[in-house]
């Protein structure tokens, strides 16, 4: 039975972590989302599904770290300036969305914590806040530089930048370029300096 509690904060043994995200991977792109399950993981990977359980709480976390990303990424490189970080991480974004593992897993990962609260709650405190830590860092560089007047919560832009990349992606199906990204970035920026100018006390 899968873990009651997230486990992806556990201490890694990376041979194991290795295989199984690599096998996760195969079996996605041979039998889809709804075909992958533990035991097939774990055979393909040659471990034991409790190891597997010990790392990661179900079978949609394994999944989304093998299509989308872990809980080890990290924010791109300072470029100097909020837009362009915020750029950098679009296209980041993009990229992880645009796999096509990622294609597959997320859909299907919608449907299932639309139905299962707990795996979204499990979600909210791994995955999405790693990504809001990420963004963060790149709202405290902008504070840093003087961008910002003071620190923002990183929810808000994580809203701005996620949603818009998500609906192009997976609603709207449109093309993201960079150019798109660009822009959608200087849009974002502007905003958050314009929202925290607005609400830091003088």
């Amino acid at each position: 039975m899968p873990n009651p509690a997230p486990r992806l904060g556990r201490p890694r043994d990376n041979q194991i972590d290795t295989a199984a995200l690599r096998a996760a991977r195969e079996l996605l792109a041979e039998v889809g989302y709804a075909g992958v399950t533990m035991d097939s993981i774990a055979a393909r990977a040659g471990v034991g599904k409790a190891a597997i359980y010990r790392r990661f709480g179900s079978k949609a976390e394994l999944l989304f770290a093998a299509g989308v990303h872990g809980m080890d990424i990290e924010p791109p490189p300072d470029t100097g300036s909020l837009h362009e970080d915020i750029a950098a991480m679009a296209r980041l974004i993009r990229d992880r969305l645009s796999a096509p593992a990622a294609r597959v897993v997320t859909p299907a990962l919608m449907l299932e914590m639309s139905r299962d609260s707990a795996l979204v709650a499990r979600f909210q405190s791994t995955f999405i806040a790693q990504e809001q830590r990420d963004l963060a860092a790149i709202l405290g560089r902008a504070e840093a530089r003087g961008e910002l007047p003071g620190p923002m919560d990183p929810t808000l832009a994580h809203l701005l930048l996620g949603g818009p990349l998500f609906l192009a992606l997976f609603a709207f199906h449109l093309p993201v370029d960079d150019t798109l990204l660009d822009d959608l970035a200087s849009v974002i920026a502007a905003g958050l300096i314009a929202h925290a100018r607005d609400t830091t006390p003088d």
